[in-house]
């Protein structure tokens, strides 16, 4: 049989070549395949959720979430004027500007039109773009991120957390391995962060903030501190810096917002200091609490190598004891006093009052200070009597904080702190602080007439504007003039006024340090803290319950009768809360048609939205407890 023409012989030699090279070709790779090592299977790639912040009561400060940034392929993008208005609404953006920034990048592979967007804002964005079929040249990124419940509240002390999941100042970067714990190459698990629970309370920090805002808006001050510290274990209550940021649009604050002054900023204390000094004076020694001194304006010196220097004061106080010097604040009185003791045991107690050193808080950008001694180059022979009234010496608000403890705890100073415990995401408790007593600074006599003396001024002297009318106060104030950057030397209008008090007396439970800084007009301390300082403690002393001695009693059977609340239930109309306690509100909790936003302790006292008001689906309900 002859073959067809078509399949002549070299035709079918040459298909037979490709066939068999194809095979060979396949039976190489199979091979490659069949004996090089198994290749691991590509996994999900594990996460790590990241720890909540929230204060000592569990109330949420900093919580775990998730942002979207939001890109496109502008090449892609055909029609740009229908896609830029279809987006603009969800992207809270013009549709001129989207429009023009497509125009400009036309050819684009990949565009970030917008980052960080909400989860709301992602669903409404992701919902245009399915109705309008732009799903071809849109893309999301899904990123960890944080959500700052109360904003602005605390924000120095919380911190702020990055795009890349790190703390970048605060809480959020001093905990970060606890907050968000590294992974390990051998981890086969997703991982959790830990839960930080700070020291302070949100709604005690709340009330304090307030009165701070409306301080430095009356005294027109540039910015403005206030820390409140349990005297007896080191915890920090509450812990103000102003101008403060608003953490959920931190990356647009401004500089000064972003500043944490209260560990940060050092500055001359002036007045203030003089407690310390003059506990100094007295536990070593140098002379007895009744010796007296004689004020006649001015202290003025001329040492035997012709250095002559003055120290003036602000009146003749006359014939002063210690006491006296600390009540009127008298410079010359304490000049003297200094010349009484040995400088290297005036220096060796200032350091162990912590000065010069990091308090060791838990906050990152905490500064140490100065305390020069007598090697300094700008050490002279005012130097001891110039750091007695509380120049030539810089200090932090923690580090006067920390050294006021040694007045409240009979010598001994505390350590101070801003975290209370630390837990798991299942609440078991990893960490839970204790107080930490340090080395004695003072004899418990010494720390206990200083404290009276405080009380004095408090009563009679130049804090008066702080006394309380029911709870012993003990105050020192202090008003110091500001460094001149510019000119060097002292400011003419630049001052620092400061007002320290523990309370109460007899059996210390609160420190309260009050820092204004450039506040315009008035500037004496005497007279624009210390009445902030009694406002502040009247709050404190009302919101934690202090026992105050005129506060009215009155006799009772012993015997009450209580009412039992009917159970609360939610039908189609959003019932009244208002005089609930908090645990008739708990069992609501579990229910998953509604969302609760709960803040503060104790019973409702107002609520949104309105009793009355119709329930919907996924409604937020408001509460406000006190």
């Amino acid at each position: 049989m002859q073959l067809n023409s078509f399949f002549i012989k070299w035709r079918v030699i040459f298909v037979l070549s490709i066939m068999m090279a194809g095979l060979i070709t396949i039976y190489v790779q199979y091979a490659k395949l069949a004996f090089s090592p198994k290749r691991p299977f590509k996994t999900k790639p594990h996460t790590v959720e990241r720890g909540s912040i929230v204060d000592r009561n569990g109330k949420p400060l900093a919580v775990q979430t998730n942002f979207y940034h939001f890109g496109i392929t502008p090449k892609m993008i055909k029609n740009v004027a229908g896609f830029s208005v279809a987006v603009a609404p969800a992207l809270d953006m013009n549709a001129n500007d989207i429009a023009s920034r497509i125009t400009m990048n036309k050819g684009s592979n990949f565009i970030y039109l917008k980052k960080k967007l909400t989860q709301d804002e992602y669903n409404y964005l992701s919902e245009i773009i399915r109705n309008n079929n732009f799903i071809s040249f849109c893309q999301f990124d899904k990123i960890p991120g944080r959500i700052y419940p109360e904003d602005n509240l605390a924000s120095q002390l919380i911190g702020y957390m990055g795009d890349d999941g790190k703390g970048l100042s605060g809480i959020e970067y001093s905990q970060q391995d606890i907050l968000s714990p590294a992974i390990q190459n051998d981890t086969t698990e997703d991982l959790y962060g830990d839960n930080v629970y700070l020291t302070i309370d949100a709604n005690l920090q709340y009330k304090l903030e307030k009165i701070a805002q409306k301080t430095i808006e009356k005294t027109q001050a540039e910015n403005m501190m206030i820390i409140a510290a349990n005297a007896r274990n080191g915890e920090i209550l509450s812990y103000i810096s102003l101008p403060s940021a608003n953490l959920n649009y931190f990356t647009s604050a401004k500089p000064e917002e972003t500043i944490d002054r209260p560990a940060a900023t050092a500055y001359e204390p002036g007045s203030v200091f003089k407690i310390f000094s003059t506990a100094t004076f007295i536990d070593s020694g140098a002379f007895s609490t009744d010796k007296i001194f004689l004020c006649d304006g001015i202290y003025e010196q001329t040492t035997n190598l012709g250095e002559h220097f003055k120290i003036t004061c602000l009146d003749h106080h006359g014939w002063v004891s210690a006491r006296e010097a600390l009540k009127y604040s008298c410079n010359d009185a304490l000049a003297q006093m200094s010349e009484f003791i040995d400088t290297n045991t005036f220096l060796s107690y200032i350091h162990k009052f912590g000065f010069g050193e990091k308090t060791g808080i838990e906050l990152p950008s905490e500064s140490k200070g100065s305390v020069k001694n007598t090697d300094d180059k700008y050490w002279s022979a005012r130097s001891k009597p110039t750091m007695s009234i509380g120049q030539e010496i810089s200090v932090n608000a923690l580090q006067m904080v920390h050294a006021a403890t040694a007045l409240a705890n009979k010598g001994v100073p505390i350590k101070l702190t801003v975290i209370n415990r630390i837990t798991d995401r299942n609440g078991t408790e990893k960490y839970v602080h204790k107080p930490e007593y340090e080395e004695r600074v003072l004899k418990s006599s010494t720390a206990q007439y200083i404290l009276s003396c405080m009380e004095t001024t408090a009563q009679s002297g130049t804090g008066h504007n702080a006394n309380l009318s029911d709870i012993s106060i003990g105050v020192k104030t202090g008003t110091a003039q500001m460094a001149d950057p510019v000119n060097g030397g002292y400011s003419d209008t630049d001052f620092l006024s400061n007002c320290l008090a523990i309370f109460p007396v007899e059996d210390p439970e609160i420190i309260l340090y009050i820092i204004i800084e450039k506040a315009k007009g008035e500037t004496y301390a005497g007279r624009i803290v210390a009445p902030v300082i009694a406002e502040t403690a009247d709050e404190i002393i009302n919101h934690l319950g202090l026992n105050r001695n005129n506060a009215a009693s009155l006799e009772h059977s012993g015997t009450i009768s209580i009412k039992e609340n009917t159970p609360l239930a939610i039908g189609k109309i959003v019932p009244d809360f208002t005089g609930r306690p908090k645990r008739d509100i708990l069992p609501l909790l579990d229910q998953t048609s509604y969302n609760f936003i709960i803040h503060g302790e104790g019973w409702v006292v107002s609520q949104n939205p309105e009793p009355g008001t119709p329930v919907t689906e996924n409604m937020t309900i408001e509460l406000i407890l006190e």
